[in-house]
């Protein structure tokens, strides 16, 4: 996650292997999922990321975000993401359970970058929730 001040958002990278996204996306949705980079998956993809990353503010209001897209390289999955955040992020906390429901020892870590610092965050499943405060 990175800050991006003249547009006061987010902007969000995302990685994840493609098997094991396409795995939660076949089990999420009782199908068969196969990406690649022409397939018509980007809304399955949208609506799994949204809900498991949200970030919100330090008044606890969740702030909406814009899904730009995905990409494959390699053997993993890049998807991307815009939260317009005019606030500071102290005190907003971020909540990052991807792939969690599939793997009880999955770990997911966050570069948070804001105003030339940067912070990392580890989300495990006994805290797929952290407060961002600088």
């Amino acid at each position: 996650m990175q800050y991006n001040p003249a547009e006061k958002t987010f902007e969000v990278s995302i990685r994840m292997f493609t098997d094991d996204l396409e795995k939660a996306l076949s089990q999420e949705n009782n199908l068969k999922v196969h990406l690649s980079p022409k397939d018509n998956y980007a809304p399955l993809v949208e609506r799994y990321v949204r809900k498991h990353f949200a970030l919100t503010n330090a008044r606890r209001q969740a702030k909406a975000f814009q899904f730009v897209g995905k990409e494959q390289e390699g053997d993993a999955t890049w998807v991307y993401l815009e939260i317009p955040f005019a606030e500071g992020p102290q005190g907003s906390s971020l909540r990052q359970d991807v792939l969690m429901e599939l793997f009880d020892d999955q770990v997911n870590l966050v570069n948070v970058s804001y105003q030339s610092q940067k912070k990392t965050l580890v989300f495990k499943s006994a805290q797929s929730v952290h407060e961002i405060n600088w």
